[in-house]
């Protein structure tokens, strides 16, 4: 195994003993334990010290665990709604849209409420008559056909 998938298999591990109720409790529990020695230590500035440096490096190592693991998340949940997109009656120049910036996604969000307003729930969605551009500097690819998911079960 290479560093990079060590570290995502580490990242992932603490990032889901991290969301669980015991590691809450278990970070309460060291507060409360930390809040009941300030007067044995006289609220000292070693006391205040302890706290404050053992959360920072806490919370600064975390942030790049649980990054990474967002990160991987999104990717695969993206790759999972273009399989969707291509395999689907939605049209394929929503693939690409996560790489838009803010001012784009939001014109596209009101072309899609807009178009939802007017549509019925059985009719498949058209955005718009006018084409935008979300290949971000590939070529649009062509729809796939059923043929592609003719192997898979439907439920």
């Amino acid at each position: 195994m290479t560093l990079r998938h060590v570290f995502a298999h580490f990242a992932t591990r603490i990032s889901e003993w991290a969301g669980k109720p015991v590691t809450f409790i278990l970070a309460l529990i060291a507060v409360i334990i930390w809040a009941a020695l300030g007067p044995v230590f006289d609220y000292s500035e070693t006391w205040q010290l302890v706290i404050n440096t053992g959360t920072t490096i806490i919370t600064f190592l975390m942030v790049f665990l649980l990054q990474n693991a967002q990160t991987r998340d999104t990717r695969a949940i993206q790759a999972k709604l273009n399989e969707i997109i291509l395999t689907s009656h939605a049209e394929n120049r929503f693939i690409g849209i996560e790489n838009l910036d803010e001012e784009d996604l939001m014109h596209l969000d009101r072309l899609v409420a807009k178009a939802a307003k007017g549509r019925g729930s059985t009719e498949i969605c058209e955005i718009s008559d006018e084409p935008v551009d979300t290949s971000i500097g590939k070529p649009e690819k062509k729809k796939r056909t059923a043929p592609a998911t003719a192997s898979r079960k439907r439920k």
